[in-house]
């Protein structure tokens, strides 16, 4: 499965943030959940329209967009 068949990045839905396609439900509202402790039974029971896959794709685009990542050193 490809997190780009779940979600969409859209200037005129949520100011452009990555949500989950068809839903107002931004990723990162999802992986803030999932972070906080919620299990994955929890977010589909709170969000039913989300699905296993869209709790995936979200974690998937989470983890590309932190592996593309750069990081500057700064030294003081």
């Amino acid at each position: 499965m490809n997190w780009e068949d779940r979600i969409t990045i859209d200037p005129k839905v949520l100011v452009g943030k990555p949500v989950i396609r068809g839903t107002r439900i931004a990723v990162e509202f999802v992986v803030e959940l999932l972070a906080e402790g919620w299990t994955e039974q929890q977010v589909a029971e709170n969000y039913p329209g989300l699905t296993h896959d869209d709790i995936l794709a979200c974690l998937r685009y989470a983890s590309e967009v932190l592996k593309s990542e750069k990081v500057y050193l700064v030294h003081q």
